[in-house]
């Protein structure tokens, strides 16, 4: 089930779009490059680490910020095409 809680600004949408496509790319690469580089993998799972702790923290913040509903199991999603965001449970 899905329902709408909230917007936010289009600068916001951008910053969260931009983690987004961010976390999608390190993702593909992760699937095709092997720890043989150590250099490389390493620098990998740092980025991909600080990428998915400000993904977290940027939906902490928007979500203190605009007082979304919450529920156990739940999470958030946003459509990008309009800057709303729905709360999504099983």
């Amino acid at each position: 089930m899905k329902k709408l809680v909230g917007k936010v600004t289009e600068d916001e949408r951008n910053e969260i779009q931009a983690l987004f496509e961010r976390r999608n790319g390190l993702r593909e690469l992760a699937q095709v490059l092997t720890p043989d580089n150590v250099e490389l993998y390493d620098r990998l799972v740092k980025d991909m680490g600080e990428n998915a702790t400000l993904f977290q923290n940027w939906w902490n913040r928007m979500a203190e910020k605009y007082k979304w509903e919450s529920a156990d199991g739940g999470n958030w999603e946003i459509n990008f095409n309009n800057c709303e965001i729905f709360l999504k449970t099983v």
